[in-house]
């Protein structure tokens, strides 16, 4: 059975999930940082980079439609379980390699792809168990205190973090990280068995996957603002993903920081993220969440541009603050959106499909933005900012007419 949130609180069973993601965020801000450093110490070739940087996203392209689809069949709870135990194991992995001396950057890519296909299990149990803890005027609470603790223990503490270990002790990350995972898989065990289940139906009635695989992309090609919704987002991902993925290289050497300042100089786009996550419900109250959703899309995409023409690190970092002020609003009004428009039973399939488009994207944005990143590092930015205002600026009447 599922556990509804009594009015006034959010229940038991989210505010383990949420604590549970308060750790499980924490390790993913020591990677945030760690990993793309030590990608930079094994290679300062920008396709390289980019293509490294794009490995978490690849499994969206892969694996997200069928791994949606089993989590629309499986205990949930038990998916997250396993995952956060092989996260342990892949970050034990790095740090040992590391200390041994046998890291590539090849080894590299493989093993954060397989950090991205824990992802790709976490956040589509994760998200498909939001509408069976929290009921609909409770959603945009439940996903702001998930932004928030993604902002606050991933970008805030872990990111920075990180990226001082790295320097001090190059494995110390990973073996952190390995740790705040083990401590996640416990909060996770802590769960009743069917505290994250929708409904679903027994499993002898049940038709193969591919026909209810089918199913979901029936309902979502045959619903057309939900459509049209992950074809914009889609657009402006592959974009943002251009833009950011050589960023190690923009900060380190057109910026000129330090590697101990890398986690630093990101700071500021947690701190404009965790505004935007506090301000995110009242702004739906006060102006509707399909009005706030409109508006934050080309906001974000602006401040991108901005940031790729930042001339020194004071003119990046305000950038940032916006940027993150609005990507929050984005993320969390976006999912509350998607919660309300898709139905539980079948939200793992769709899930996974719009991912696969969205993020799947994304990695081919990030191969042109090394491409470009080879003729100068302040490209990727400044081409992926200009094309994402545009797309964004020509839907916001289409989001703004939203309904759920």
């Amino acid at each position: 059975m599922s556990v509804k949130a009594e009015a006034g609180s959010l229940g038991v069973s989210f505010n383990r999930l949420w604590s549970a993601a308060m750790f499980s965020k924490f390790a993913d801000g020591l990677a945030g940082a760690a990993i793309p450093l030590l990608a930079a110490s094994l290679t300062r070739d920008p396709v390289l980079i980019a293509i490294q940087s794009n490995m978490m996203l690849l499994p969206w392209l892969f694996l997200a439609i069928p791994l949606g689809a089993i989590l629309d069949r499986v205990n949930r709870r038990l998916a997250m379980l396993l995952v956060q135990i092989s996260r342990v194991l892949i970050g034990a992995t790095i740090a040992a390699l590391i200390l041994s001396g046998g890291l590539s950057l090849w080894m590299l890519m493989l093993l954060t792809f397989c950090f991205g296909v824990s992802e790709v299990v976490y956040d589509t149990a994760t998200q498909s168990s939001i509408p069976t803890l929290l009921k609909g005027n409770q959603l945009e609470r439940g996903n702001s205190k998930l932004q928030i603790a993604d902002t606050v223990m991933q970008s805030f503490i872990g990111v920075p973090l990180g990226g001082v270990l790295y320097v001090v002790f190059t494995a110390s990350p990973f073996m952190g990280l390995a740790l705040c995972y083990v401590v996640a898989a416990v909060l996770i065990f802590s769960l009743a068995r069917d505290a994250l289940q929708g409904k679903f139906t027994a499993k002898s009635d049940r038709p193969k996957l591919s026909v209810e695989i089918k199913v979901a992309l029936d309902y979502l090609i045959g619903h057309k603002p939900l459509l049209r919704l992950v074809i914009v987002t889609g657009a402006v991902a592959l974009f943002y993903a251009m833009g950011q993925a050589t960023l190690v290289l923009f900060i380190l050497d057109h910026l000129k920081v330090p590697e101990a300042g890398y986690g630093w100089v990101m700071l500021p786009l947690a701190v404009g993220a965790l505004v935007g996550a506090f301000a995110s419900p009242k702004l739906s109250n006060r102006f509707g969440r399909s009005q706030a959703l409109a508006i934050s899309l080309p906001a974000s995409s602006f401040a991108l541009l901005i940031a790729g023409l930042a001339p020194n690190v004071t003119w990046f970092v305000l950038a940032s603050l916006v940027h993150g002020f609005f990507i929050a609003q984005w993320n969390i009004l976006l999912m509350s959106t998607y919660h309300l428009m898709i139905p539980n039973e079948i939200f793992g399939r769709i899930h996974g499909i719009r991912r696969t488009f969205v993020w799947g994207l994304m990695p081919v944005g990030g191969l042109v933005g090394g491409l470009i990143g080879k003729i100068d590092i302040t490209l990727p930015m400044v081409v992926g900012g200009i094309c994402a205002v545009v797309v964004a600026a020509s839907q916001i009447k289409f989001v703004s007419s939203i309904r759920t």
